[in-house]
């Protein structure tokens, strides 16, 4: 494991990944790998010590994911300094729809649990996706910091205002003790997972959502732009907050009646948070079997997603015991090609 004492210097440097689109380390070259996935100068070196790997890792998928994902790459890449990471923020579907399945990228990290549409066509493109459970998020809800009407919004009102069906113009529309001011939302794009499960549920409809909104695959434009408008509304993963709580105000939760939860950590652990939900990634099982660098690095992933400083430094509930020892169990699967998805 790691050296996780510098927690100023980490999260300089979380912060920084999550303002940035594409990054390489250690000498990022683009993974051009085939539909079944190939080697891409892979050494077949042991699994410790600099220079004993060489090779490429091509990453796409989740801006939510995104900040694990370059941290992990960044320790990784400084005991193996031939292994060379091309990370993107593709969204999940975005990754999953124009890199991952035509088997142009090692792994896709997502915000959301694979299709089976998906599982599918990657294979008839020719290989199973490994699946990996690695972390928890409280996606939440903001408002801008003047906003002084709401500290709480339910379920139930989120789905009046998001929904194709309603679309209110007005706060007062949703509540006649908010004020006659139009709304502004802010939210993820249409390739986003994060769109793709606050859709599904917020409005209870995949896809079907108001489509008067900002929606982009950079979670801190969001923040951005709720903080440019009093009357705005948006949300974006927990760790982008965390990295902008002078900007915006987080609203708590409420579900069916209940009680407002606050968006916090220990409510995406236990699930009493109404937006808690799981984060992924997932591996070309082909490329996983040939290249001895990328079964390396998924190792280590998978080990260090336990670590405290995905949600001191990150944002994000760590794996527990049970899903380390799970993933690992899908990846020697994967390594000797016996794995196969299911929901």
């Amino acid at each position: 494991m790691a050296d996780h004492s510098d927690s100023a210097t980490r999260r300089a440097f979380v912060t920084a990944a999550g303002s940035a689109g594409v990054v390489g380390l250690a000498g990022c070259t683009s993974d051009s790998g085939g539909s079944g996935g190939g080697s891409d100068g892979d050494s077949e070196g042991g699994s410790s010590g600099s220079g004993s790997l060489s090779g490429d890792v091509r990453v796409s998928g989740s801006s939510t994911v995104y900040p694990i994902a370059q941290e992990i790459s960044r320790q990784f890449a400084e005991d193996h300094s031939d292994v060379g990471f091309n990370l993107t923020r593709d969204g999940s579907s975005g990754g999953f729809e124009n890199v991952f399945i035509p088997g142009d990228s090692d792994i896709n990290n997502s915000s959301r649990p694979i299709s089976e549409e998906e599982v599918q066509r990657c294979r008839d493109t020719g290989f199973e996706p490994v699946e990996f459970f690695v972390a928890q998020d409280a996606l939440t809800i903001v408002v801008n910091n003047d906003n002084d009407w709401v500290d709480s919004i339910s379920m139930a009102d989120l789905q009046t205002i998001w929904s194709p069906e309603t679309a209110p113009e007005l706060w007062s529309d949703v509540n006649a003790d908010w004020p006659d001011e139009p709304f502004d939302l802010y939210g993820a794009a249409t390739t986003s997972g994060t769109f793709d499960y606050f859709t599904e549920a917020v409005v209870g409809e995949e896809d079907t959502i108001r489509e008067d909104f900002e929606g982009t695959e950079e979670d801190n434009s969001i923040a951005q732009g709720v903080s440019g408008n009093e009357y705005a509304l948006g949300y974006l993963p927990f760790a982008y907050y965390t990295n902008n709580p002078d900007s915006v105000k987080a609203l708590s939760v409420s579900q069916d009646g209940g009680d407002p939860v606050e968006a916090s950590l220990e409510g995406a652990k236990s699930g009493d948070y109404p937006l808690a939900r799981p984060l992924f990634f997932y591996a070309n099982m082909n490329k996983l079997q040939e290249k001895t660098h990328l079964q390396e690095f998924i190792r280590f992933y998978v080990n260090e997603a336990d670590e405290d400083y995905i949600a001191d430094d990150i944002g994000y509930v760590p794996s527990s015991e049970q899903m380390v020892d799970d993933n690992l169990a899908n990846l020697e699967a994967g390594i000797e090609g016996e794995y196969e998805w299911s929901a």
